[in-house]
């Protein structure tokens, strides 16, 4: 007879460390039930109990100590000597944190315990091999709520179908084996306890929070996946040998979660040996439930995104309601700034329908990445696509000078952290000190981006007050296309006259304006001798009837050459040819 497994703590300190440890997450020092009743928080209900929430996930920052919201569980990158960690378990005790997490192994000293104790807060230690931001995504998947509605009476030995990481220890209890459930692209969505048992391929995929492309390939070439995709039953894999492309030890037995005949994701136990048919039905029962809470999970997320979108375009916006979205957003009284990221380029607007849908997928991945970064930066950031503009609003202490240093400091984290695979830009507005001023942060991050996206150079973040020339450059182009307004003076004569005499004036004094005079540096710009230079120099100043040594005709006169776009660099050849 299987024993079907209770309730445990929904996202307390005990629940995280069953959850995650101790292939994630090992308690180092404190008592995981008292933690977080320190001087800021009191004992408050459930002290002692091990079932007070956690508040949230915080990554400390040095240069910038926001508090956090109670009972946190705080992030210590980079915090490694005894001394810093006694100094900072100080801190979030008077702040009410629940637990301190930093890079094992931990050095620990009488003065360290002696912290532990004194604040309250646990100190718990993270795997190497394991990202910070793997564990912040890991641990918000632990503590968020995840579901939609009442969960009514669908449940496994006890536990909701809302939550997915009790589920996995449900069905590791009814299979006797650790488990994994994947999402449709082997990312790993929620893991069992008891994953020591298991092998390395087994704690390289949860660490890795994907299952490795070496491990995919092989189980394709071994025509797994095909036989998952054509059986409603458990399918069993024999175990490969560690030479074979990677290879893994432990059998599996792997199942198909399907909601009809769309496939939603997948369940993998590593087994001794093929499951027993009372272990294979047990399996695919629990598939239901699990495909029940990816539902949900899917729905409760679409109508998070569409909600949190319309409260940040609304305080984008301004007006009567940009106020009420603020507060809803969590960012009342939170001065800050506004952040617009994008890709390079623009999307091709004849795209067929399976492009489309990519690139709209693509960008709400983009979103969430975007949303999570900045929540681990600020607990109360928020960030939501519009249009095809990903925007992202960080609150930044009023006190500070350096807000927009900060902010374009906090785009290039994330740029770095995303890598190369897409070209990003992110244009970074002026500091805002109150929600009355977001709407103008908001254009002028706009304004940024479009610099950005518009030019061909190797920046991809910037600050309006960076590039505020470009920008009015870019405005009065605007201007000009929208009234068709030719250019006019000598630049038009110039244009003119190179077009009936295949001559190459205009590219001549851009040359020599861009060289500021200089005619050595102008003429190796365009290949010609510079005596010849010389020659077109007098030349355009006949024809155009340009007073070169006025600086207000130069500046009409580069200005023109700048705004219209048909007057763009004409490519030249040796010779002078262009």
């Amino acid at each position: 007879m299987l024993t079907p497994v209770t309730p445990r703590p929904r996202a307390g300190l005990r629940r995280v460390l069953e959850d995650l440890g101790p292939t994630l997450l090992d308690l180092v020092l404190g008592d995981v039930d008292a933690a977080g009743a320190g001087s800021a928080s009191g004992p408050g209900p459930g002290a002692g109990s091990g079932s007070r929430d956690i508040g949230g996930v915080v990554i400390h920052d040095p240069y910038d100590e926001p508090v956090p919201p109670p009972r946190a569980l705080v992030l210590g990158v980079a915090v490694h000597e005894p001394a810093r960690i006694v100094e900072l378990l100080d801190t979030l005790g008077a702040q009410g944190a629940a637990g301190l997490v930093v890079r094992a192994p931990v050095a620990v000293d009488e003065e360290v315990a002696a912290a532990v104790r004194r604040s309250g807060v646990a100190l718990l230690g993270l795997a190497r091999g394991a990202s910070w931001a793997q564990i912040a995504a890991m641990l918000r998947s632990v503590i968020a709520e995840g579901d939609v509605g009442d969960p009514g009476p669908e449940s496994l030995g006890g536990v909701s179908s809302g939550d997915l990481f009790a589920l996995a220890n449900a069905i590791g209890a009814l299979l006797d084996a650790p488990v994994t459930i994947e999402d449709r692209s082997w990312r790993v969505l929620a893991f069992s306890g008891r994953q020591g048992e298991a092998d390395s391929s087994r704690v390289e995929t949860i660490l890795g929070r994907q299952v490795p492309e070496r491990y995919t390939r092989l189980l394709e070439e071994r025509g797994v996946f095909q036989a998952m995709n054509r059986s409603d039953r458990p399918v069993y894999v024999a175990p490969v040998a560690e030479g074979d492309g990677g290879g893994f030890s432990l059998p599996r037995a792997a199942l198909t979660v399907r909601a009809g005949d769309e496939v939603l994701g997948s369940i993998w136990a590593a087994v001794h040996g093929p499951l027993s048919a009372e272990r294979e039905q047990a399996l695919c029962d629990a598939a239901k439930l699990v495909a029940l809470h990816l539902l949900r999970l899917r729905a409760g997320a679409d109508v998070e995104r569409r909600l949190r979108s319309d409260l940040v375009a609304t305080a984008l916006e301004g007006g009567p309601g940009a106020a009420e979205a603020v507060a809803r957003l969590g960012l009342a009284e939170q001065p800050g700034a506004v952040l617009a990221l994008a890709a390079a380029g623009r999307p091709d607007g004849d795209q067929s329908a399976a492009r489309h849908a990519r690139y709209v997928a693509e960008r709400q991945r983009l979103t969430d990445a975007f949303a999570m970064h900045l929540t681990a930066v600020h607990p109360r950031s928020a960030a939501a696509l519009v249009g095809d503009v990903v925007y992202g609003i960080v609150p930044v202490p009023a006190d500070r000078a350096d807000a927009e240093i900060r902010a374009v400091r906090v785009a290039d984290d994330f740029l770095e952290r995303v890598g190369e695979r897409q070209e990003l830009r992110v244009g970074v507005g002026p500091y805002a000190r109150d929600c009355a001023g977001l709407p103008a942060s908001r254009a002028g991050a706009d304004r940024a981006l479009r610099v950005l996206r518009a030019s061909a150079g190797s920046r991809s973040v910037a600050r309006i007050a960076d590039v505020f020339v470009e920008s009015l450059l870019l405005e009065l182009t605007d201007v000009i296309a929208e009234r068709g307004d030719p250019p006019s003076g000598p630049v038009a004569r110039l244009m003119a006259y190179d077009a009936a005499h295949h001559t190459c004036l205009v590219p001549t004094l851009r040359a020599w304006l861009d060289a500021f005079g200089d005619v050595a540096t102008a003429s190796a710009a365009v290949h010609v001798h510079p005596n010849t230079f010389r020659y077109r120099l007098r030349r355009l100043a006949e024809v155009g009837g340009l007073d070169l040594a006025d600086a207000d005709a130069r500046f009409a006169a580069m200005l023109q050459l700048r705004l219209w776009p048909h007057t763009r660099r004409v490519r030249t050849v040796p010779g002078g040819g262009s």
